[in-house]
């Protein structure tokens, strides 16, 4: 029996790979232009990261995460999402000591058992930006900016961005309290799961996958008429920033995200009916694990998702050939000189092919058409003799006799 790869996991085969490394370009490219530097963390942490941090009455925490025991005791759970361990990062590596504030992104798999969805498995990837240290809506923002930039650069432009404030600890616990007291006149109406976060924790009723499309749910009382005037003040802000960005929103009440670090600001981008890119501010995170007392703003993008939008909006990731220069050869001494040629160019910048595989030279020209070789040449006695050889432009048919160590003028020919 063939072994297949896990439910929820997908390989990424060659002829895919060239669309990933594009849209990782395009990431890097605008990540950098805002200032933010790389980082890369584990692929597991301790378990406690996740339930401190995203919260134990979370889907994500009670649901979805893969958790284990290693060999010494010590519970694991496989990374369900980029944030914690970004800020477990940031706190451990005492990057709060830097002049602030921090910006950082990454690239990373998330791993959550839930129902494999289009443009959503059990492994997916995230592109991530995070910014530490600063309080300003500014920084939400730019932070905001930064995804909108990149659905601009794909060519995505049916993009609706939807905003919203959940306030800080202090209108929260106003806001709960009411919302207990709407939700305790339709208790029974609610999920069993629903029923265990109505005491610990109601705002996430307001994001169950089940009741979340309930009427009782769209009828609950809105975090906007509850906020501080601290955090109204605060998304007032925001929305003049966005204003002066010439970035377009949508103020939606019922955003509330399904990660419990989230405060004052979280936003949702939309294509189709689709969430593709989500974030806010975590302004309690940073303490919450052991860290300073440093708000954050962040936001996380799935790669899949970002893909399969792309397609469905009908925009093609253009390829690019992988192979700049196929080196045909008939004869050991011919096959010789193609390694020892081969060898050279590469180390000269140029992608380069030789035969492994002993064809005649009709085969091996259908094989460089396959691989989608820019140029070809075939070594023979004759290339040999001379020390001169044509190269063929494929895409023209146009020939260049040049001289085999002439590796500059091949080099500038194909380059």
């Amino acid at each position: 029996m063939t072994i297949q790869s896990p439910k929820g996991t997908k390989d990424v085969l060659p002829n895919e790979v060239y669309k990933w490394q594009y849209l990782e370009d395009k990431f890097r490219k605008i990540a950098a232009a805002y200032g933010h530097r790389e980082i890369r963390t584990p692929v597991f942490e301790y378990t406690e990261l996740f339930q401190r941090g995203v919260g134990e009455t979370t889907d994500v925490v009670q649901k979805e995460m893969y958790t284990f025991e290693d060999r010494a005791g010590r519970s694991i759970t496989l990374k369900p999402e980029g944030t914690s361990p970004a800020v477990r990062a940031f706190v451990e590596g005492s990057l709060y000591n830097e002049a602030q504030p921090t910006k950082l992104f990454y690239f990373t798999p998330a791993l959550r058992y839930e129902n494999v969805q289009n443009g959503r498995l059990r492994e997916h990837h995230q592109f991530g930006v995070e910014v530490f240290g600063s309080k300003e809506a500014s920084i939400d923002a730019e932070v905001i900016s930064i995804a909108m930039s990149v659905y601009k650069e794909l060519g995505i432009e049916d993009v609706e961005l939807n905003i919203n404030s959940i306030g800080c600890s202090k209108c929260r616990k106003k806001y709960n309290e009411a919302l207990k007291k709407y939700l305790s006149e339709r208790y029974d109406e609610l999920c069993d799961t629903c029923k265990t976060r109505f005491n610990k924790n109601p705002m996430r009723i307001l994001d169950c996958k089940i009741d979340g499309k309930k009427d009782i749910v769209k009828n609950a009382p809105e975090i906007l008429d509850y906020i501080c005037d601290e955090c109204r003040e605060h998304f007032e802000k925001l929305q003049k920033y966005l204003k002066a960005l010439n970035i377009d929103f949508k103020i939606n009440p019922h955003i509330v995200r399904g990660l419990d670090y989230y405060t004052k600001t979280v936003f949702e981008i939309i294509n189709n009916d689709m969430t593709i890119c989500a974030g806010g501010r975590y302004d309690y995170l940073i303490k919450e694990i052991g860290g300073p007392d440093l708000p954050a703003m962040g936001f996380g993008m799935g790669i899949e998702r970002t893909l399969l939008t792309l397609k469905e909006n009908g925009i093609e990731i253009p390829s690019r050939p992988y192979i700049d220069l196929y080196i045909g050869s008939m004869g050991e001494d011919a096959k010789c000189e193609a390694l020892r040629l081969a060898s050279v160019l590469r180390k000269g910048g140029l992608r380069c092919e030789c035969d492994h595989m002993n064809r005649k030279v009709k085969a091996e020209m259908k094989y460089a058409n396959k691989i989608n070789a820019r140029f070809t040449v075939i070594l023979g006695e004759d290339e040999l003799k001379s020390g001169k050889a044509k190269f063929k432009n494929m895409d023209d048919g146009n020939q260049m006799e040049l001289n085999l160590n002439d590796f500059d003028g091949i080099i500038n020919l194909i380059k």
